[in-house]
């Protein structure tokens, strides 16, 4: 698996995750949704360098211009619901892509810390051929992101997979790596330094969904 680690060079990038982990900032639900929507829109800039491209002509009043196009189509597909805002930045650069929803959280049967994941709604379109873009704001232990991508290509067979997280910790990047095809593409803003005991990210930012639309019951 390829992974391109963003925020390794100093940008706005940076700007935009300080403002998601600040506590001072978090009572600002409109700002954290924004702020992780446009993390997605850099990162959909980022991936879309690597796609092919097609050479168009393109009239305009006064003449013709060379130009490129993007020669495949996309699917965004995020999980629910922390990955909504995350969605609408990539939605906002790949207006034209298809859009997918699966809903993954997870199950303590226990009420203790062992937890497994499960995969519920999905509402997910062809994906064959297509360039899917699987989307999800944090990469903690990684089932999550294993668990959809299972379900996805029992769909088909997409021409490449990149997924797209805001933050990582190196225990989900190494489970994708054991679990994942080599092909897939993993774009990250920020990794961080380790789950903790109820395997969360450290220093992480706190829950993004509850951040984003409150606490869940």
């Amino acid at each position: 698996m390829k992974i391109h680690h963003l925020s390794e060079k100093n940008s706005v990038l940076n700007h935009f995750l300080a403002q998601i982990r600040n506590v001072n900032i978090h009572q600002d639900r409109m700002r954290f949704r924004r702020n992780i929507e446009r993390i997605g829109e850099i990162m959909a800039y980022e991936i879309s360098k690597n796609f092919d491209y097609n050479p168009i002509e393109i009239q305009t009043p006064l003449g013709t211009k060379s130009s490129t196009e993007i020669q495949d189509p996309i699917v965004i597909c995020s999980i629910l619901r922390a990955g909504l805002p995350f969605h609408q930045g990539f939605l906002n650069y790949f207006d034209e892509a298809d859009n997918g929803f699966i809903s993954a959280f997870r199950y303590h049967p226990n009420h203790d810390e062992f937890f497994e994941i499960r995969v519920e709604y999905q509402a997910v379109g062809d994906i064959n051929s297509k360039y899917v873009l699987l989307v999800d704001p944090m990469l903690a232990t990684g089932q999550s992101i294993v668990a959809v991508f299972n379900k996805l290509i029992e769909r088909g067979s997409p021409k490449e997979i990149h997924i797209g997280v805001v933050i990582a910790a190196p225990e989900g990047i190494a489970h994708l790596e054991e679990k994942l095809p080599k092909n897939c593409h993993l774009w990250i803003a920020s990794i961080d330094e380790k789950l903790n005991d109820q395997f969360y990210i450290v220093p992480g930012l706190g829950d993004a969904g509850d951040l984003g639309y409150g606490t869940k019951l």
